[in-house]
């Protein structure tokens, strides 16, 4: 129906947004667990984080979390691998 969001529309336009590119383990996943136990089930969250070992542990620790990643990308394809990451998630 007209007015209902899909997931799609929910990763285009999360609710939800937190910019951890300037902390370290393990405070990035600390400040992604607050803002997670702040949404309901079912919401959308964009996190933004950078270096390697945020790209791994964040995504790692939401899922054994039992939340589901969504997305993760870089946000800007010429950076490097550990660059700025787009990590789009849901809240189970």
């Amino acid at each position: 129906t007209i007015g209902e969001e899909t997931i799609v529309d929910k990763v285009k336009n999360p609710k939800f947004f937190i910019d951890i590119t300037k902390y370290v383990c393990p405070i990035t996943f600390v400040k992604t667990k607050l803002l997670i136990e702040s949404m309901a089930t079912g919401d959308v969250a964009e996190v933004r984080l950078k270096g390697a070992e945020a790209i791994e542990n964040v995504p790692r620790s939401v899922r054994e979390h039992g939340h589901t990643i969504l997305s993760l990308d870089l946000e800007d394809s010429k950076s490097s691998a550990d660059g700025v990451h787009r990590l789009v998630l849901q809240k189970n």
